[in-house]
């Protein structure tokens, strides 16, 4: 295999070693915690040499970059979920064959994963500085604006990697939903009042044009987009499609008769990995529109102070007002149509690469002893019954999330509509894991019995 070949290089690349013992509850918590506190410290390190005048070109997707404009986490989790894209499609047409099942093919997974993400910051870093995105205070400072973007994007390579192997989810996750929250908290809540004398949030602005007898109700929309997200993907998260299984016979105890249970199979089957792989191919298309506009070639459309103004560039850029129904609906459709389908391609993927297929779950099931009632046990049984749910699930979730990220874009939700939805989803699950680790302290005969 041609990965096979860079094992040297991996070797040379710095590991965040797993913990040699079982780590507990509060161990966990707290290394969860420390990261979160050291994200947060980085996001307040200001770039030395930018002008106080720059104009953040990704805005718009910068909840799911999970990054500060202006600090050297810039580029947050951008350069990661990149790599992950190149690598998911080249294993999804099958130009990379590695069974992730296997130890041996997951560890080169990630290892070329890592070397990718190396490469995309450096790559990104470069675009952003040498196209104009990040201005200097003059060219001598070009240099030191790179080392400090290409800085930040590693610390947060290793950092997500700590949290995986050390806390609770993954970095990616805690950092989106720190970022998202810290958001939507600013936009409601901030009262200290901008240069013309409004208040910015939105519910001291709303009691701000109460006093001044000029109610702006439309001030509210956002807050309630945001809460009618959180309900409807909240919603979501609750629903299950559940099959009918039991167990055939526990190696050494016979049979169990009357064991009885129902296998979950959770709408939102692709989880929200579709919306962050979608949003961070938007960002790269407009981070190529820069790269060509400033080689003289602007086949991508132009951006202008930090915004696409035209071309691809433009369409694809996110629609933030519900206005632009009405002003300018082609750019929506086109936008909903790419983001939705990519959301779909990208909902598919995930499912093959994470061994959550039809095939791969009743080769576990099976080897599990598990079984379906009224069928006689066999693996082609499991997957022909799994295989009449999971394709389904599979493109239905996709399109599930990219709406609701589309929706409440387009009405301006805080945090950012895509935002809100990777949160809710971030939080719901960081919930299940914790109260998972939780009831294994509190039951360790569970622990064994369950073989972790």
């Amino acid at each position: 295999m041609i990965l096979e070949r860079f094992t040297p290089l991996f070797r040379l690349l710095p590991e965040v070693k797993a913990p040699i013992h079982r780590e507990d509850f509060n161990e966990k918590l707290k290394w969860t915690a420390i990261i979160l506190v050291l994200y947060f410290v980085l996001t307040q390190i200001p770039l030395f040499g930018l002008r106080p005048d720059a104009v953040d070109q990704f805005a718009q997707l910068r909840a799911v970059m999970a990054g500060s404009f202006g600090s050297i986490l810039t580029l947050g989790i951008g350069p990661i979920v990149t790599s992950s894209i190149v690598l998911q499609l080249l294993v999804g047409s099958k130009l990379l064959k590695l069974d992730l099942s296997s130890h041996k093919d997951k560890a080169l997974f990630q290892s070329t994963q890592k070397v990718l993400t190396i490469v995309f910051t450096v790559f990104e870093a470069a675009v952003l500085v040498l196209t104009g995105s990040l201005v200097p205070i003059d060219n001598s400072y070009i240099g030191i604006l790179f080392l400090q973007l290409v800085i930040g994007a590693i610390l947060v390579l290793y950092l997500d990697e700590v949290v995986s192997k050390w806390g609770f989810g993954s970095g990616i996750g805690l950092f989106i939903a720190a970022g998202v929250c810290e958001a939507i908290m600013v936009g409601t809540f901030n009262f200290l009042p901008t240069a013309d004398g409004t208040l910015p949030g939105i519910i001291p602005g709303f009691i701000q044009s109460i006093f001044t007898g000029s109610v702006d109700f439309s001030l509210l929309i956002p807050l309630f987009a945001t809460i009618v997200v959180f309900l409807v993907v909240v919603y979501g998260e609750s629903i299950r499609v559940e099959i009918p299984i039991s167990h055939g016979q526990v190696r050494g105890h016979g049979r169990i008769r009357g064991s009885v249970a129902k296998y979950p199979l959770k709408f939102v089957y692709a989880s929200n990995m579709p919306v962050i792989l979608t949003s961070a191919l938007l960002v790269n298309v407009s981070l190529m529109a820069s790269v060509f506009q400033r080689i003289g070639f602007p086949i991508l459309g132009t951006i202008e102070q930090g915004k696409a103004v035209s071309g691809i560039a433009l369409y694809l850029s996110t629609p933030t007002s519900l206005s632009l129904i009405l002003t300018d609906p082609l750019r929506v459709l086109i936008y909903a149509i790419f983001f939705i389908g990519c959301c779909i391609l990208f909902s598919y993927l995930w499912v093959e690469i994470s061994g959550l297929n039809a095939k791969k779950v009743s080769e576990q099931l099976y080897n599990s002893g598990i079984q379906i009632p009224g069928f006689r046990s066999s693996k082609r049984q499991l997957y022909k019954i799994l295989r009449k749910y999971i394709p389904a699930l599979t493109i239905i979730s996709g399109v599930y999330v990219g709406l609701i990220a589309f929706g409440a874009d387009l009405t301006s939700a805080l945090g950012g509509g895509t935002g809100v939805l990777l949160t809710v989803g971030i939080v719901y699950k960081l919930y299940e894991e914790m109260a998972e680790e939780q009831l294994m302290d509190s039951h360790p005969m569970l622990r064994k019995f369950l073989g972790d």
